[in-house]
């Protein structure tokens, strides 16, 4: 049980860290839009996204509010019932910290505060919420593949035909 408190602990640090960070964007950068940290390469801009990633789903904040709450419910659930193993449970409280920050920002204020914007791509202004969301689902990724290929590793052959032929010489059924 304590690493699961712990797991909804650490999310609610997540999600609070991202509102203090989108309330001083608001305070600092709303009022001169944007600010260079590295020419070029990164600027902090205030943006307010009524969407979700890529403004998807912009104006429907009722859908958004509902599903996101349903999604972020069953991850606390998931991770108090099923106490994942730890690179699992991390991925999932990452998930789950930048879930609620978003969510705080959608049910409070209708849309949500981003303010990193890449200068060097084509790519959508995000926050500090969405950094835990993606670094999460990919923690995830990585850590599915890491199982299976272990897995894979430890699994016997399944048929006569997948072992190794023995030393000293071949399987051979003409011999």
């Amino acid at each position: 049980m304590i690493p699961s408190l712990l797991s909804l602990l650490a999310a609610a640090v997540l999600a609070g860290v991202d509102q203090l960070i989108k309330h001083w964007a608001t305070a600092v950068l709303e009022p001169v839009g944007a600010m260079q940290v590295w020419p070029g390469v990164v600027e902090l801009r205030y943006y307010l996204n009524d969407g979700m990633a890529f403004s998807m789903l912009a104006g429907q904040q009722t859908l958004l509010i509902a599903v996101t709450t349903v999604m972020l419910a069953a991850v606390a659930v998931y991770l108090v019932w099923k106490r994942p193993p730890l690179a699992e449970r991390i991925a999932w409280t990452m998930v789950l910290g930048g879930g609620i920050g978003n969510l705080i920002d959608r049910v409070l204020a209708g849309q949500v505060v981003d303010y990193i914007n890449l200068l060097f791509i084509d790519f959508a202004v995000f926050n500090f919420a969405d950094i835990c969301v993606t670094c999460g689902i990919a923690l995830l990724f990585v850590d599915i593949l890491l199982v299976e290929t272990r897995r894979r590793k430890t699994e016997t052959p399944q048929t006569a035909g997948d072992t190794p032929a023995q030393e000293g010489g071949a399987h051979d059924a003409d011999a």
